[in-house]
């Protein structure tokens, strides 16, 4: 391998970098010696190649087509693009959705500033009533709507959040000298061992835990750039407390409670990539469900469980069974909350059939679009439900 082509691949592992993607020493090695089994001349080998070796998650790979695409440009077309473009200057194309990542990309692409000398402090009065801190305004921006930077800030916080749950009394008891309840049987025992005297009274008293949370995530293509930055919050969550169960679904239910459990990130996030096979694909809300009722809702749901159902509600198969199943997962679990994006919007209205039959049987309906919606979310979960205002919200749509 010649030694530009070498620089060149080190320069493109740093622009993935610089685009969010992990690329470590070890992949750059690894591609490198993976181009020197392909054709150097043929565009698709090197792509494959590359992409093969640096990539390591489904959800990496648009945006890796993308930066491959900027970065591995043929300088011939590049200039008959620009003379077309020159040449038809009069006219205006229609303008195009930008893909997923396209702000981060072009962001890496960008030429990094230059560092400007510090000037000597001027004292000047400056209005500050109708300006946002950066923090403020992190908090409030969308996630869809994040730059490379913006999304690693809001990943680090998101890993800062913890997820407290009331406590609720459980059937088991433990032994406590100060407890309500007297123990008969604990004190024949202790009597035995004093010649058959009755010297104290066991008492015990009842144990509380919070109640299992059980995380039902929508994967989907709608739904890719939200589950991504939630699973960073769910990684904490499953990590800080105890019987959590997470499942992923698009076109299958997956669980992937054990890979979250794994204390690195990146190491959780590239085996639950691995045990994930369809992620940006459609959805299927009402099999996944019936699946979930099917083999997981005996295990998982229990002690009054709380169910988190991340999803937009939009079901390829026409909302084919997705009442009665939602039905059974409502009866199944003490509490059912509904965390849609779309509610970011103000003019939402439930219009499709998916959602139509899904919100009878949910509890709290909320969004989870922001730092701010998670965090209002961790607040609802720390108070009882209140069933009055799920009603008033039916009745306002």
């Amino acid at each position: 391998m010649t030694g530009t082509l070498a620089l060149n691949i080190v320069h493109f592992a740093r622009l993935l970098r610089r685009a969010g993607l992990p690329v470590g020493p070890a992949d750059l090695l690894a591609a490198a010696d993976a181009l020197t089994h392909l054709d150097l001349g043929s565009r698709n080998q090197v792509r494959t190649g590359l992409r093969a070796t640096m990539i390591h998650r489904h959800e990496h790979a648009d945006l890796f087509n993308q930066a491959f695409a900027q970065f591995w440009r043929d300088p011939d077309v590049v200039r008959a693009n620009a003379a077309i473009e020159f040449l038809s200057a009069g006219r205006s194309p229609p303008p195009e959705k930008a893909p997923p990542g396209a702000r981060r990309l072009a962001e890496a692409m960008a030429k990094p500033r230059a560092r400007k000398e510090p000037e000597a402090p001027q004292q000047q009065d400056v209005d500050m009533v109708m300006t946002v801190s950066d923090s403020e305004r992190l908090q409030k921006m969308d996630f869809e709507a994040m730059g490379a930077e913006e999304l690693s800030d809001a990943k680090a916080a998101l890993r800062k959040l913890s997820l407290p749950l009331d406590l609720r009394q459980v059937r088991r008891r433990r032994p406590d000298p100060t407890g309500s309840h007297f123990d008969l049987r604990a004190t024949i025992r202790a009597s035995l061992r004093q010649g058959g005297e009755i010297l104290s009274i066991a008492r015990t008293r009842r144990v509380a835990k919070p109640p299992p949370l059980v995380v039902i995530c929508d994967i989907s293509g709608s739904m890719a750039r939200y589950a991504q930055v939630l699973l960073h919050f769910l990684h904490g969550v499953a990590n800080d407390r105890d019987r959590v169960a997470i499942f992923l679904f698009g076109t299958r239910l997956t669980n992937i409670t054990r890979q979250l459990r794994h204390r690195d990130a990146e190491v959780a996030f590239q085996l639950v990539a691995h045990a994930v096979p369809d992620w940006s694909g459609g959805t299927r809300i009402g099999e996944a469900l019936g699946l979930f009722n099917r083999q997981w809702a005996r295990r998982v749901l229990g002690q009054g469980a709380v169910v988190l159902l991340v999803t937009d509600g939009l079901d390829r198969d026409g909302a084919a069974g997705l009442s009665e199943n939602m039905e059974r997962l409502h009866k199944s679990c003490a509490r059912l909350i509904w965390l849609n994006p779309l509610l970011r919007w103000d003019g939402f209205a439930p219009k499709s059939q998916g959602i139509r039959a899904m919100l009878p049987h949910v509890d709290d309906f909320r969004p989870v679009h922001n730092l701010d919606s998670l965090r209002a979310l961790i607040a609802t979960l720390s108070t009882a439900p209140n069933p009055r205002a799920m009603e008033k919200w039916r009745l306002t749509r």
